[in-house]
Protein backbone atom coordinates (compact mmCIF):
# COMPACT_ATOMS: atom_id res chain seq x y z
CA UNK A 1 0.00 0.00 0.00
CA UNK A 2 2.80 2.53 0.81
CA UNK A 3 4.50 1.51 -2.46
CA UNK A 4 1.44 2.24 -4.61
CA UNK A 5 1.00 6.13 -2.69
CA UNK A 6 4.69 6.52 -2.44
CA UNK A 7 4.27 6.23 -6.52
CA UNK A 8 1.13 8.14 -6.85
CA UNK A 9 2.55 11.04 -5.25
CA UNK A 10 5.69 10.58 -7.06
CA UNK A 11 3.89 10.73 -10.44
CA UNK A 12 2.23 14.04 -9.56
CA UNK A 13 5.38 15.82 -8.64
CA UNK A 14 6.88 14.59 -11.91
CA UNK A 15 3.90 15.71 -14.04
CA UNK A 16 3.82 19.09 -11.63
CA UNK A 17 7.52 19.93 -12.26
CA UNK A 18 7.67 18.75 -15.80
CA UNK A 19 5.14 22.11 -16.96
CA UNK A 20 1.74 20.43 -17.16
CA UNK A 21 -0.98 22.25 -17.40
CA UNK A 22 -3.44 22.93 -14.36
CA UNK A 23 -5.63 20.21 -16.12
CA UNK A 24 -2.89 17.74 -16.25
CA UNK A 25 -2.23 18.56 -12.19
CA UNK A 26 -5.65 17.93 -11.31
CA UNK A 27 -6.11 14.45 -13.13
CA UNK A 28 -3.28 13.61 -11.65
CA UNK A 29 -4.16 14.65 -8.02
CA UNK A 30 -7.31 13.02 -8.71
CA UNK A 31 -5.30 9.74 -9.70
CA UNK A 32 -3.41 9.99 -6.99
CA UNK A 33 -6.61 10.57 -4.26
CA UNK A 34 -8.16 7.33 -6.43
CA UNK A 35 -5.25 5.59 -5.71
CA UNK A 36 -5.32 6.79 -1.83
CA UNK A 37 -9.06 5.31 -1.94
CA UNK A 38 -8.37 2.05 -3.36
CA UNK A 39 -5.41 1.38 -1.30
CA UNK A 40 -7.47 2.28 1.74
CA UNK A 41 -10.69 0.10 0.53
CA UNK A 42 -8.17 -3.04 -0.04
CA UNK A 43 -6.30 -2.16 3.60
CA UNK A 44 -9.96 -2.30 5.28
CA UNK A 45 -10.78 -5.22 3.52
CA UNK A 46 -7.63 -7.29 4.13
CA UNK A 47 -7.88 -6.20 7.99
CA UNK A 48 -11.79 -7.04 7.36
CA UNK A 49 -10.88 -10.66 6.48
CA UNK A 50 -7.79 -11.22 9.06
CA UNK A 51 -10.48 -9.97 11.93
CA UNK A 52 -13.20 -12.74 10.17
CA UNK A 53 -10.58 -15.53 9.92
CA UNK A 54 -9.39 -14.95 13.53
CA UNK A 55 -12.58 -15.35 14.45
CA UNK A 56 -14.03 -18.46 12.91
CA UNK A 57 -10.54 -19.92 14.08
CA UNK A 58 -10.79 -18.86 17.33
CA UNK A 59 -15.07 -20.52 17.08
CA UNK A 60 -13.48 -23.80 15.86
CA UNK A 61 -10.95 -23.81 18.63
CA UNK A 62 -13.47 -23.10 21.52
CA UNK A 63 -15.68 -26.15 19.73
CA UNK A 64 -13.19 -28.44 19.41
CA UNK A 65 -12.16 -27.66 23.19
CA UNK A 66 -15.65 -27.90 24.29
CA UNK A 67 -16.40 -31.19 22.58
CA UNK A 68 -12.83 -32.74 24.12
CA UNK A 69 -13.88 -32.03 27.28
CA UNK A 70 -16.65 -33.37 27.20
CA UNK A 71 -15.48 -36.58 25.92
CA UNK A 72 -12.89 -36.46 28.47
CA UNK A 73 -15.63 -35.95 31.21
CA UNK A 74 -18.00 -38.90 29.57
CA UNK A 75 -14.99 -41.02 30.16
CA UNK A 76 -14.62 -39.86 33.76
CA UNK A 77 -18.01 -40.66 35.01
CA UNK A 78 -17.90 -43.89 33.18
CA UNK A 79 -14.20 -45.09 34.69
CA UNK A 80 -15.62 -43.74 37.91
CA UNK A 81 -18.97 -45.77 37.40
CA UNK A 82 -16.88 -48.70 36.69
CA UNK A 83 -14.43 -48.41 39.80
CA UNK A 84 -17.50 -47.90 42.02
CA UNK A 85 -19.16 -51.31 40.54
CA UNK A 86 -16.22 -52.93 41.12
CA UNK A 87 -15.62 -51.57 44.67
CA UNK A 88 -19.18 -52.87 45.51
CA UNK A 89 -18.25 -56.37 44.09
CA UNK A 90 -15.29 -56.95 45.90
CA UNK A 91 -16.93 -55.22 48.96
CA UNK A 92 -19.06 -58.50 48.57
CA UNK A 93 -16.84 -60.84 47.82
CA UNK A 94 -15.10 -60.07 51.13
CA UNK A 95 -18.32 -59.73 52.64
CA UNK A 96 -19.30 -63.22 52.02
CA UNK A 97 -15.81 -64.66 52.45
CA UNK A 98 -15.66 -63.21 55.71
CA UNK A 99 -19.40 -64.51 56.60
CA UNK A 100 -18.29 -67.92 55.48
CA UNK A 101 -15.31 -68.07 57.57
CA UNK A 102 -16.97 -67.00 60.55
CA UNK A 103 -19.23 -69.56 60.17
CA UNK A 104 -16.70 -72.53 59.63
CA UNK A 105 -15.06 -71.14 62.88
CA UNK A 106 -18.57 -71.36 64.89
CA UNK A 107 -19.10 -75.13 63.35
CA UNK A 108 -15.81 -75.97 64.61
CA UNK A 109 -16.06 -74.24 67.69
CA UNK A 110 -19.90 -75.44 68.44
CA UNK A 111 -19.87 -77.99 70.81
CA UNK A 112 -16.32 -78.07 72.44
CA UNK A 113 -16.80 -76.76 75.56
CA UNK A 114 -13.35 -76.95 76.72
CA UNK A 115 -13.06 -72.98 78.27
CA UNK A 116 -8.96 -73.63 79.16
CA UNK A 117 -8.37 -75.32 75.67
CA UNK A 118 -10.47 -72.13 73.90
CA UNK A 119 -8.81 -69.74 76.06
CA UNK A 120 -5.66 -71.72 75.33
CA UNK A 121 -5.97 -72.03 71.82
CA UNK A 122 -6.66 -67.85 71.21
CA UNK A 123 -2.85 -67.84 71.08
CA UNK A 124 -2.70 -70.60 67.95
CA UNK A 125 -4.97 -68.62 65.71
CA UNK A 126 -2.61 -66.49 64.38
CA UNK A 127 -0.73 -69.41 62.79
CA UNK A 128 -3.32 -72.30 62.31
CA UNK A 129 -6.77 -70.41 62.24
CA UNK A 130 -10.06 -70.09 64.14
CA UNK A 131 -10.89 -73.19 62.83
CA UNK A 132 -7.34 -74.99 63.11
CA UNK A 133 -7.46 -75.53 59.51
CA UNK A 134 -5.26 -73.12 58.19
CA UNK A 135 -1.57 -74.31 57.63
CA UNK A 136 1.11 -72.82 60.11
CA UNK A 137 2.82 -70.34 57.84
CA UNK A 138 2.12 -72.23 55.05
CA UNK A 139 4.43 -75.10 56.08
CA UNK A 140 3.02 -77.31 58.68
CA UNK A 141 0.15 -79.94 58.75
CA UNK A 142 -3.63 -79.48 59.16
CA UNK A 143 -4.14 -79.07 63.26
CA UNK A 144 -7.70 -79.45 63.26
CA UNK A 145 -9.68 -82.80 64.12
CA UNK A 146 -5.88 -84.45 65.00
CA UNK A 147 -6.38 -87.10 67.57
CA UNK A 148 -6.20 -85.33 71.46
CA UNK A 149 -3.19 -88.33 71.96
CA UNK A 150 -1.13 -87.03 68.97
CA UNK A 151 -1.35 -83.69 69.85
CA UNK A 152 0.09 -84.03 73.31
CA UNK A 153 2.81 -86.07 71.88
CA UNK A 154 3.89 -83.31 69.01
CA UNK A 155 3.59 -80.55 71.62
CA UNK A 156 5.37 -82.07 74.29
CA UNK A 157 8.66 -83.20 72.06
CA UNK A 158 7.99 -79.32 70.71
CA UNK A 159 8.70 -78.33 74.19
CA UNK A 160 11.52 -80.34 74.80
CA UNK A 161 13.49 -79.07 71.77
CA UNK A 162 13.13 -82.94 70.27
CA UNK A 163 10.76 -82.02 67.45
CA UNK A 164 11.46 -79.72 64.32
CA UNK A 165 9.10 -80.66 61.41
CA UNK A 166 9.17 -78.21 58.42
CA UNK A 167 11.39 -75.80 60.47
CA UNK A 168 8.76 -74.96 62.82
CA UNK A 169 10.54 -76.51 66.28
CA UNK A 170 12.20 -73.07 67.62
CA UNK A 171 8.72 -71.67 66.80
CA UNK A 172 6.77 -74.10 68.18
CA UNK A 173 8.87 -74.43 71.72
CA UNK A 174 9.08 -70.89 72.12
CA UNK A 175 4.27 -71.04 71.88
CA UNK A 176 4.45 -74.48 74.16
CA UNK A 177 7.43 -73.51 76.46
CA UNK A 178 4.78 -71.73 79.15
CA UNK A 179 2.36 -74.73 78.89
CA UNK A 180 2.01 -76.67 81.71
CA UNK A 181 1.00 -80.78 81.52
CA UNK A 182 -2.45 -79.89 82.48
CA UNK A 183 -2.36 -77.21 79.92
CA UNK A 184 -1.07 -79.52 77.05
CA UNK A 185 -3.79 -82.04 77.82
CA UNK A 186 -6.75 -79.20 77.39
CA UNK A 187 -5.31 -77.68 74.38
CA UNK A 188 -5.16 -81.10 72.63
CA UNK A 189 -8.36 -81.64 73.50
CA UNK A 190 -9.75 -78.60 72.54
CA UNK A 191 -7.30 -78.80 68.79
CA UNK A 192 -8.81 -82.64 68.75
CA UNK A 193 -12.53 -81.38 68.65
CA UNK A 194 -12.40 -79.03 65.68
CA UNK A 195 -14.24 -80.25 63.01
Amino acid sequence: MKKIIVLSVATVAILTFSGCGDNKKEEAAKAVEQTQNVAKDAAANAANSAKEAVNKATESVKNAATEAANKAKEAANKAVEATKEAANKAAEGAKSAAAEVANKAKEAVAGNSNEKGAALFKKCVGCHGADGKTKALGKSAIIAGQSAEDLVKKMQEYKAGTRNVAGMGALMKGQVAGLSDEDIKALADYISNLK
